[in-house]
């Protein structure tokens, strides 16, 4: 799914930062529908929304959890706030960290960027999307 997509590359090709990979990619792994102006919410939200801050394929994570199980708004869906704590829980203890700064210190290298970082990002997703999906 997603994870297989980007250890291929996907991205590479369009300069997508962190946050995008996810977003983009997860619009084609999980067929979420998104249109162009869509996709470029997360924009910003690369590099740890460009002050080092949470990881962008987190947050980008967390947009495609919203857009599959938030039927309505936030509030009247509890599901994603358990979902978000797994996603965040769950990398953190992989990573150990899930700011930006600390995990470009751990994982980022000259040759392949922040591969590691967005690979393990989206192997959680795919991992928490699969389950939710199989129980709908």
């Amino acid at each position: 799914m997603l994870k297989e997509m980007i250890e291929k590359g996907f991205g590479k090709d369009k300069d997508l930062n962190c946050a995008e990979k996810i977003l983009y990619g997860a619009n084609e792994a999980y067929d979420l529908g998104l249109d162009s102006n869509s996709l470029k919410l997360a924009a910003g939200f690369g590099g740890g929304m460009a002050i080092e801050s949470t990881c962008g394929a987190l947050t980008a994570a967390v947009m495609v959890l919203s857009k599959l199980f938030v039927e309505d708004t936030a509030h009247k869906n509890s599901k994603i706030k358990t979902l978000t704590k797994e996603l965040f829980d769950d990398y953190e203890k992989a990573m150990g960290n899930i700011d930006c700064k600390p995990l470009k210190k751990d994982y980022r290298t000259s040759l392949s960027g922040c591969d590691k970082v967005i690979i393990k990002a989206a192997e959680i997703l795919d991992k928490i999307v699969s389950r939710e999906l199989e129980m709908n």
